[in-house]
Formats: structure tokens, C-alpha cells, sequence
């Protein structure tokens, strides 16, 4: 009978004198996919061919800064607190990426980019989240593999266990977790399909399927962080990212419901292009 489950006996090989990282290659698959999956949405429909490669790569600059950012700010122990060490803050192929600071960032740069194309940012988005939230799930296993981010100490049948060297300190060898990366790659799939159901049952358009994706992911947040064990910022006894969660989430409900009673007033705002002559006047690549 299943009792627990190992981690990966390691995270990096050596292929000569480069190292291959799982964590770097779940997070370089789960970018690929929601580009061409993302892409083929966004022209399916109507969107211009020859725009997600050029705004996908700001978004993925950015956003990627964004990520480190916000996880530096939110879990500033290991590069600034005792024995920190600020020169971490560049080694990001050792992991820690804040996913709220990807979605900021990520999705400033990509308001700008779409912006100066005559583009509409929500169309953009809604063809776009529902396979980010699956690149989310995927992204996820780069966790598992680097033996970081589990949870609180459990023997349920399906506990993670974490080899001696990535033992939090306190814990005996031989306990094991909640293997908290499991549990989000499950609620991101589970999201996913729904996200695709919600946008048909309801008709979503105009950046309202962007809102929805921010209540999914904010909801399952809230539980799996309040779950975890890894060093972070407290505020009145929450995680920070508790508290960023709930508040997103609020922010979402609030959005979703304005957008649609905006698109009642203003259908508009669900076209592709800012202005309608915009299809056929709109030059190649981002200025």
C-alpha cells in the first residue's frame, strides 16, 4: 500500500560541461505551450497572425524579472537576512519565481506591446490564460524536482518525502509532506477544463475569462499556501502570499463583474483591434 512517495534522486545533469536543469525545462515547455496553444486561440479568434511571438517575448523578459522580484520582496531570508547571501538573487535556475509577479509584470508588457499595435489587451488574454494556467501546472514539476516549496509535515498516503539535504531545519530524517506542488499542478488542470467550459457557457469575452482565471488561481492559493512551511513574509499571523491572494481574488470578482456590465454597455470592447480600420492598417512587429 502506498504510504509516500520519493522525490527525484536529482534535479541537474550534465550533458559536458553544461548543466540541464528540470526546473529550467518545465518552465521552458510550459512557456512553449501556452505560446503555440495561446496563438493558434488567439487567431482562431480573429487576431492577427505574427503578434504572440513578438509580445510573448516581452512578456517573457519581463515577467520573469517580475516573478524574481516579487519573490525576492515576499521571501527576502536567503538574500538578505543572517548568513543571506544577495548575489542568489541573479542564480534563478535555482529556483524561486512568484507567480503574481510573472502575471504583473507579464501582463503590462504585453498591454504595451498590444497597445502600440492598435491591439486589444483583453482579447489577447482571454485566448491566452486558460493554457498559462496549464503552463502553471506543468511548471509546478520543476518544483517536485528541486525538493522545494512542499508543505507542512503529514503521513497521508500520498506524502512527499525529501531527502536528507533539503530537510527544513527542525525536521527529522524520515518525515515526510504535503507535497504542495501536487496539489496546485491539480487545481491548474482541473482550472484549466474549466475555464474552457465557463468561456462557452457564458459567452466570456473582453478580458472577463483573464478575471475568471484570477478568482480559479487565487482560491486555490489561499489553501495550498496556507500549507506551506518555507520561509516567508508574516503579516498578522498569514503569509504574505495569503494575503496577496485574497486580496487578488477580491480584485478579480470586482473585475469580472464590471467587465460584464461594461461589454453590455460597450460591445465593443470585445473586438480584437482598438479601432476597426486597425485590421487592415496595422504594420508588422512592435514599434
Amino acid at each position: 500500500m502506498l504510504t509516500s512517495f520519493p522525490s527525484p534522486p536529482q534535479g541537474v545533469w550534465m550533458l559536458g560541461p553544461i548543466p540541464i536543469r528540470a526546473y529550467a525545462l518545465f518552465i521552458l515547455v510550459a512557456i512553449l505551450l501556452a505560446w503555440y496553444m495561446g496563438d493558434k486561440r488567439y487567431q482562431r479568434k480573429g487576431g492577427p497572425a505574427n503578434v504572440s511571438e513578438d509580445v510573448g517575448i516581452w512578456m517573457v523578459i519581463v515577467g520573469i524579472i517580475g516573478a524574481r522580484i516579487y519573490h525576492v520582496i515576499t521571501s527576502p531570508a536567503p538574500y538578505f537576512g543572517e548568513n543571506g547571501d544577495w548575489t542568489k538573487i541573479f542564480r534563478i535556475w535555482e529556483g524561486g519565481l512568484g507567480i503574481w509577479g510573472a502575471v504583473l509584470f507579464g501582463a503590462l508588457a504585453a498591454w504595451v506591446s498590444l497597445h502600440r499595435r492598435g491591439l486589444r489587451f483583453g482579447a489577447f488574454a482571454d485566448a491566452f490564460i486558460p493554457w498559462v494556467l496549464l503552463g502553471q501546472a506543468i511548471g509546478r514539476l520543476g518544483n517536485y524536482f528541486n525538493q522545494e516549496l512542499f508543505g507542512a509535515p503529514t503521513d497521508l498516503p500520498w506524502a512527499l518525502e525529501i531527502d536528507a539535504a533539503h530537510l527544513p531545519e527542525g525536521y527529522p530524517p524520515g518525515t515526510t509532506f504535503h507535497p504542495t506542488f501536487l496539489y496546485e499542478m491539480i487545481w491548474c488542470i482541473v482550472g484549466f477544463f474549466f475555464l474552457l467550459w465557463a468561456e462557452r457557457k457564458f459567452n466570456l469575452r473582453a478580458g472577463q475569462l483573464l478575471a475568471l482565471y484570477v478568482v480559479v488561481y487565487t482560491l486555490g492559493r489561499v489553501w495550498i499556501e496556507y500549507l506551506r512551511i518555507d520561509d516567508a513574509t508574516m503579516i498578522l499571523g498569514l503569509r504574505l502570499n495569503v494575503w496577496t491572494s485574497i486580496i487578488v481574488c477580491a480584485g478579480g470578482i470586482v473585475a469580472f463583474l464590471w467587465l460584464r456590465a461594461r461589454l453590455r454597455i460597450k460591445p465593443e470592447i470585445a473586438d480584437i483591434y482598438l479601432r476597426a480600420q486597425d485590421h487592415s492598417t496595422q504594420p508588422e512587429g512592435i514599434r
